[in-house]
């Protein structure tokens, strides 16, 4: 990289004063970190026990669904008003009410009889785990020197993906060993050590004198807008798309919504959103480019389990015994990630991991047959962990090294908005991908099944002698074309998930030309002294 000197306004410039005194700054910062992981790890147990939880309220399917969405719309429609709120009384004092009201939520939950009272408790708890990922950013930037910055978001980034990739083993641990409800009860203890933390670990700030202005009408069209559209995403596929009327309402209403809004901040003299921290470059790239790393993600948090689950039979705790291999190594390789941080480019940083996560994918995508097991994917999977702390890690600092201090809290915001959508848009975009194309492989294979054909006839014998049944032989016909059914089914699910795995290998290569494509940030705080020449400015 050239040589660069600190430039006006860069967040770095007076940032991560010394702590006062009884303030622990690490203890801080564990609290909301603590918080990121509860937040997603929260909506990935629901997501993995979801069966159980409506078979205890006797929801059916359609209307259970709702059950994971309700938390994750007010986790979108909330992100605008957290960060007013933590610009007026501080990120210490909201995350520590957010973080007991989460825990008291979470303890009621599996009190819940009916599915109203569900629906209303996971909106609630989703109101209550918003806070948590909008307000970290801002407040590692401030708790930290800026030479431990890149340790800090390291370890933020390992949060984001260790949740998503434990949920499984917990999901199965808690449903076989303890009992449903402890998908709801695990977070009262993680919530309350966040509260602890930031209670003892941070000193009250100081109260504001100058309030910023409520900007009530551009809180409620931003989150209601996306959350509308949000909900569109999630629900879209359950009602295939645009076929169903839900589908046209709830994108039209978000959009115009939406259109509302902009239009309202940009005519408004005190609008609560800093919309220059959307437009300006480099950061809608950086946020582009963390939607589509979420969706990279999803190889691992949902292909897996799906191949898993619908070709080899797999219950989750049995499924999350190979993506926990993704979430073992994260914390060392998190610290390797801060580590290369403060002496390379974090463009290149990025870009070698999207690399490895395009690795990973082809890996999958050309090696998967109906024959794998939890052991054919630990290779890959090593090679997906370290990818993904390197990418992400790298497009969170190279944001922040193009962030002004005062747009902090909003950064925070807005990477919310784009973790929340980029990943509901990715996974509603892989679901629709698998079953289409599962459908089209099923239908080609069939075409290659027919009754009459000796080989198939031969492998329908097999299959009924095997699978009949002690003294009634007349069954035995029956059976063995319910297995032959259920290989096809097993042979195109195979290759959906091959076709899934070489898409997103794709997205990753895409993500990484777009890196490749931004300039060179401004000079890297955490850089160790003397690695940077200060004799000029980078160019932008």
């Amino acid at each position: 990289m050239s040589g660069a000197v600190i430039r006006p306004g860069l967040p770095w410039e007076g940032a991560a004063a010394p702590a006062a005194p009884g303030a622990v700054p690490w203890l801080g910062l564990a609290a909301v970190l603590l918080g990121t992981f509860l937040s997603t790890l929260n909506g990935q147990l629901s997501t993995f026990g979801l069966a159980d939880i409506r078979g205890a309220i006797h929801a059916g399917f359609d209307e259970g669904a709702w059950i994971t969405t309700a938390q994750a719309i007010a986790q979108v429609m909330v992100a605008p008003l957290a960060v007013w709120m933590g610009s007026v009384y501080g990120p210490r004092r909201v995350l520590i009410y957010a973080a007991l009201a989460f825990a008291a939520i979470s303890l009621l939950k599996p009190a819940a009889s009916d599915l109203a009272e569900i629906l209303a408790l996971q909106f609630a708890g989703g109101l209550a785990s918003g806070f948590f990922i909008p307000l970290t950013i801002g407040f590692v930037l401030k708790s930290l020197p800026p030479r431990y910055w890149t340790y800090g978001i390291a370890i933020y980034a390992l949060n984001l993906e260790t949740s998503l990739n434990i949920s499984a083993s917990f999901e199965g641990f808690y449903v076989d060993q303890l009992s449903w409800r402890w998908i709801f009860w695990q977070s009262v203890p993680i919530a309350l050590a966040m509260a602890g933390c930031l209670y003892l670990g941070t000193n009250r700030e100081a109260p504001i004198t100058s309030k910023p202005a409520l900007d009530r009408f551009g809180m409620l069209t931003c989150g209601s807008g996306l959350a509308l559209i949000y909900a569109a995403l999630d629900q879209g596929n359950r009602v295939d798309w645009f076929n169903a009327a839900q589908t046209w309402a709830l994108f039209g209403a978000g959009g115009i919504i939406l259109i509302s809004f902009v239009v309202h901040e940009l005519r408004s003299q005190h609008p609560f959103l800093d919309l220059s921290v959307v437009v300006t470059p480099p950061l809608p790239a950086a946020m582009s480019l963390i939607a589509l790393l979420r969706l990279t993600i999803l190889s691992t948090a949902f292909l897996i389990p799906t191949y898993l689950g619908g070709v080899r039979g797999f219950r989750a705790l049995e499924t999350g015994q190979t993506l926990i291999w993704i979430a073992a190594p994260q914390l060392l390789v998190c610290l390797a990630a801060g580590y290369v941080l403060r002496r390379v480019d974090t463009r290149m940083v990025a870009c070698g991991g999207f690399l490895l996560i395009c690795v990973a994918c082809l890996i999958d995508s050309h090696g998967l047959t109906p024959l794998w097991g939890s052991d054919q994917f630990l290779h890959s999977q090593l090679l997906q962990a370290v990818g993904q702390s390197f990418a992400l890690t790298g497009i969170v600092f190279f944001a922040v090294q193009n962030l002004r201090p005062a747009a902090a809290l909003s950064l925070g915001a807005v990477m919310q908005i784009a973790r929340l959508m980029g990943g509901e848009a990715g996974q509603a975009f892989i679901a629709t991908f698998i079953r289409v194309r599962s459908q089209i492989a099923s239908n080609l294979i069939g075409l290659h099944v027919n009754a009459g054909d000796s080989l198939v006839q031969q492998r329908l014998q097999i299959y009924a002698a095997v699978t009949a049944r002690a003294g009634d032989p007349q069954s035995g016909p029956e059976r063995g074309a319910a297995v032959l059914g259920a290989v096809v089914r097993s042979a195109a699910t195979t290759q959906a998930v091959m076709d899934a795995f070489l898409t997103i290998g794709l997205f990753a290569a895409l993500a990484m030309l777009v890196m490749v494509a931004q300039r060179a940030p401004p000079l890297n705080p955490a850089a160790p002294r003397g690695l940077f020449s200060p004799a000029k400015e980078t160019p932008r």
